[in-house]
């Protein structure tokens, strides 16, 4: 079908500066508009017809020709001694034909109250596939010439929530999904278009509505109760009682910021919620409007009182800059000349029955909101979920490859850091620094697993999940069907089909053992500050993405991406189709790549059965019912296919076929198509070269998530050097900064961070400001490359920023450090506008790594006693571990360090070599002591312990000997000892296992 733009595409009506009143620059789209023809109209009489017959007609063809189809007589054993005859085998089909009449209508009528209520999908009516098919197909017909047909699934629509205690709610939207079936999307899509066609001719009114407006009297609206799924907006107020919709923006300056009935207050994070009371503009027409109150006997004492009360408040708005100035009585109110101009603000888009879709609330707590990028890539910037995902598996990545090359005995690698990216690699790394939101993707996780949990314990299943939305923290999720009240901390949204949770009742999950329950969730964009996270493995069908080719491209690239690292999933495989090829590195057990479509609609179709036949076998429904409960070990992970390339006519319809099923199977489709007609599409949406990520039928434009394909190939090149399993072109092993050991070396500034952090050589800083340059310090000694000042700004307020505090700590800094003799700075920039330390500014780690360095690849190669001096040295300056004495609350960013994991292996490999090069001398009381020295820093790595025992074995003190192989066995717990630890006290120790046993009964 022909791509459509959304109303809200097309509503925008100002800027949010309130100065011009042009529109934001979109590229303009042709609007079709499509109209009931002449073959509706026979269609819908057809199936009218058709219905009549088969629901009346066949009942009263039966009942006149057959009679009844129930015997007159309940007498089972009579029944068995009459005679079988023509007449009975003719009786036995009468039978089956009224079965199948009340089975067919009985499929009517679900579809009939999907289509009417547009709750909920469909019921399936057991056995009736052809039967439910037809029935389908008929009322879908019907219904095509009529309102009821806008849609038939339930969908993302409006989403907002009304607090308690007056408490803002959090607003984030998506209007109606669309149906499953093409006559119910032309309809949807026609409405949408004719919406904004209408919208476009009565800009120039709006902008002019508040001037000319009538101001003879004073008028005021009562907002009513929703009805079924239709809630009122002040879109629809203004389309009824000012004639144009886009004056809405008029009832919102009169009302901004009073204080309502309920203590509440219209802002721009809110929705209208019923019983609110609107002032409206004196040119206000229709029926349920009131005027002054005491003079429409009609309204209840209460409302007068609180319409009253409201009028009241004018003043206030007026003060408190609602954007327009009114009274509450005639003879008060200012002439219209006087009155100024109502704050401009963007048309709220609208669904196909002009549902508001109100601004959410602005987000306040973020990843580093600076206002500049510093040349760093957007698409990650804007991305916190996406960047906490990679920057997560990144650092796992980096932190497998050390521990692999310490146990292999790779030793060019051991204790140093990793590759320093450069170029598109380093803007990526730093990029993903600072616009990742780890904390963000734990509340999610936990907010999930803790929904899960309580689910199970109250023995109810998961219900299906369309969407989530995250808005200033708070948590929305979209289901596919009222499902009862939320279990707490939860609670219902705008209507029944919408559970929220506040981020402070988030913060009362912990973890819990229970598998993710929505793992198929996946951020598709924003909606100013709100995310939309669309639930892939529910949806039901499939969800086409058109639009040009690289713009497609850096869709599916953000969505694999995200899907591979995310942290709010367990297992997953994500089948990668048409592109991807190189995106395995991300995460090689969950990605995989096929080369066509056939290999693919070949793969599904057996995975499709086994997941049929699977369910089958285990009793559930779906794979929700599988997911918590007594079969929560099952797992049922989901299986998602991101298929880029456009498959044929054939191929698409097979497609379409195994993904009918897909979304009680845990299988999820998201396949692009050139052309925007994808047969079988269940969702349609466009991507555009602006970035927008436009779904008409959804009734949302969203600022698209993407991944560039620079930014794809610099996110690729940061996994594959962090690859344990690179050849010998891998990183080199020298250190990326060392230091003068000799004592013409001696630093100007000294900070000791391993164990408890000491600065030498600088005064004392006030101490308000102490800790923060402190901490800024000690972030640019653990990063001698230089760090981003967005970086360094994201780390020490991972809240967000402005500019002018920023190089405010900057210029503090750069006092506080001084400079050199010859007056060069110790806080610099390099060509890269990043920030680094000279050379006279060291740390405690920087000289730790030098000695290592210098004794095993340096002077120490050739001279015995130079290495064993400068071991010494260096195990003398380890005092525990990294910033022992942090205080709580700061340092985070250390999260997204492997420092951790780097300083135990660089001091158990020198406590390792230090043990060796005594052990070389027989001394090994000497070994012994500097690997006790090493395990106080690295007290789990298994080399200092098996080389313990070695040494001690060494003494000949078989009693001490078994003392620390019971020491061993204690600290191993019920996991065990390592199994060459335990190969080792075989052979040092043969009947340990005995002694230990006897050790432990004594």
């Amino acid at each position: 079908m022909p791509r459509r733009r959304s109303p809200s595409s097309s509503s925008a009506t100002g800027d949010r500066s309130g100065g011009s009143a042009a529109p934001r620059n979109r590229t303009p789209q042709p609007v079709r508009t499509r109209r009931r023809t002449v073959g509706d109209l026979v269609k819908a009489f057809f199936a009218f017809v058709a219905l009549l017959v088969l629901v009346v007609g066949v009942p009263a063809a039966l009942a006149v020709v057959a009679g009844r189809p129930l015997p007159s007589t309940f007498e089972p054993m009579e029944w068995l001694r009459t005679e079988v005859s023509v007449e009975t085998f003719q009786n036995i089909l009468v039978f089956f034909v009224w079965l199948a009449w009340a089975q067919f209508t009985a499929c009517v009528l679900v579809e009939m109250k999907a289509a009417l209520s547009g709750v909920g999908v469909p019921g399936r009516v057991p056995g009736a596939g052809p039967s439910q098919l037809l029935a389908r197909q008929l009322v879908a017909a019907l219904l095509l010439v009529g309102a009821a047909s806008a849609s038939f699934t339930p969908g993302l629509s409006q989403l907002g929530q009304g607090g308690e205690g007056g408490r803002q709610a959090t607003a984030a939207t998506a209007q109606q999904t669309p149906g499953l079936f093409a006559q119910q999307q032309e309809q949807a899509a026609g409405a949408a278009a004719a919406l904004a066609e209408q919208a476009s001719h009565a800009a120039a009114h709006a902008e002019a509505g508040g001037s000319t407006a009538r101001r003879d009297d004073t008028k005021f609206y009562r907002i009513q109760p929703p009805e079924g799924r239709h809630h009122d907006s002040l879109w629809e107020i203004a389309e009824r009682h000012l004639g144009d919709g886009r004056r809405y923006k008029e009832i919102f300056a009169l009302n901004k910021d009073r204080t309502q009935p309920d203590g509440s207050r219209l802002s721009e994070a809110s929705l209208i919620r019923p019983g609110w009371i609107m002032e409206m503009p004196g040119d206000a027409r229709g029926g349920d409007l009131v005027e002054m109150p005491d003079e429409t006997p009609e309204v209840s004492p209460d409302v007068q009182r609180q319409i009253h009360d409201y009028a009241r408040t004018g003043d206030h708005a007026r003060g408190s800059g609602g954007g327009a100035a009114h009274v509450s009585v005639p003879e008060q109110r200012p002439a219209p000349e006087q009155r100024p101009a109502p704050e401009r603000r963007p048309a709220p888009a609208a669904d196909h029955a002009g549902h508001q879709r109100p601004a959410p609330a602005p987000q306040h707590a973020g990843p580093a909101r600076d206002t500049s990028s510093f040349g760093l890539p957007e698409a990650l910037l804007t991305a916190p979920l996406l960047a906490a995902g990679l920057l997560g598996a990144l650092g796992h990545r980096r932190r497998q490859a050390l521990w692999q090359s310490a146990l292999g005995g790779a030793g060019g690698r051991r204790g140093m850091e990793p590759p320093t990216p450069e170029g598109d690699a380093q803007d990526v790394q730093d990029a993903l620094l600072v616009g990742a939101d780890p904390e963000g993707v734990r509340l999610l996780d936990r907010s999930l697993r803790g929904l899960a949990a309580s689910l199970a314990a109250e023995s109810r299943a998961l219900p299906t999940v369309y969407a989530a939305w995250l808005s200033d923290g708070d948590l929305h999720l979209q289901l596919a069907q009222p499902a009862g009240r939320p279990p707490a901390p939860w609670r219902p949204g705008q209507d029944q089909t919408f559970w929220t949770l506040a981020k402070d009742d988030a913060g009362q999950y912990e973890d819990v053992d229970t598998a993710a329950p929505y793992p198929g969730l996946v951020s598709l964009g924003t909606l100013d500050d709100s995310r939309l996270l669309l639930n892939l493995e529910s949806v039901p069908g499939i969800v086409s993405l058109s639009g040009s080719e690289a713009d497609r491209a850096a869709v599916f690239a953000s969505v694999a991406a995200e899907l591979a690292t995310n942290g709010w999933s367990d297992r997953m495989t994500i089948t990668l189709v048409g592109f991807g090829e190189d995106l395995t590195p991300l995460a090689p057990n969950r990605l995989r790549h096929l080369d066509g479509v056939e290999a693919l609609i070949e793969t599904m179709e057996a995975e499709t059965r086994q997941r049929r036949g699977a369910l089958g076998a285990a009793g559930h429904d779906s794979v929700l019912t599988g997911r918590t409960g007594p079969a929560r070990h099952t797992r049922w992970a989901p299986q998602l296919v991101l298929l880029a390339a456009e498959p044929s006519a054939e191929d698409a319809v097979r497609l379409a076929e195994l993904a009918a099923d897909a979304s009680r199977l845990g299988i999820g489709y998201l396949v692009g198509t050139g052309s925007g007609e994808l047969p079988g599409a269940a969702w349609e949406m466009e991507i555009t070269g602006e970035g927008k990520l436009l779904a008409p039928l959804l009734g949302l434009e969203l600022d698209a998530q993407l991944l560039p394909a620079a930014q794809q190939r610099a996110v690729v090149e940061l996994f594959v050097e962090a690859d344990p399993d690179r050849g010998p072109d891998g990183p080199v092993s020298t250190p990326p900064f060392l230091v003068d050991i000799s004592e013409q070396g001696r630093p100007a500034v000294y900070a000791r961070l391993v164990g408890p952090y000491e600065i030498i050589g600088l005064d004392t800083p006030d101490d308000e400001r102490s800790a923060l340059l402190h901490e800024a310090l000690a972030l640019l000694l653990l990063h001698r490359e230089g760090v981003h000042p967005r970086v360094l700004s994201s780390a020490l307020w991972p809240r967000g920023v402005t500019d002018d505090v920023r190089e405010a700590l900057l210029d503090r800094l750069r006092a506080w450090l001084g400079t050199d003799a010859d007056g060069t700075p110790r806080l610099g920039t390099d060509r890269t506008g990043r920030l680094t330390l000279a050379q006279s500014v060291v740390s405690d780690l920087d000289v730790l790594r030098s000695l290592y360095h210098e004794a095993t690849q340096g002077k120490g190669v050739d001279s015995r006693v130079v290495r064993g001096r400068l071991l010494t040295d260096a195990l003398v300056l380890v005092r525990g571990p990294l910033l022992a004495d942090r205080p709580e609350g700061r340092y985070r960013w250390l999260t997204h360090e492997i420092v951790d994991a780097q300083l135990p292996l660089l001091v158990a490999d020198t406590g390792l070599a230090l043990s060796e090069f005594h052990m070389e001398k027989g001394r090994a009381q000497k070994a012994i002591e500097a690997l006790d020295a090493a395990l106080r820093t690295a007290p789990a790595d298994e080399r200092l312990w098996n080389e313990l025992l070695r040494a001690t074995h060494a003494l000949d003190d078989p009693s001490r000997l078994t003392a620390l192989a019971t020491d061993l066995v204690g600290r191993s717990g019920a996991r065990g000892l390592p199994p060459r630890t335990e190969a080792l006290l075989d052979e040092l120790l043969p009947a340990w296992r005995d002694t230990v046993a006897a050790a432990a009964a004594g």
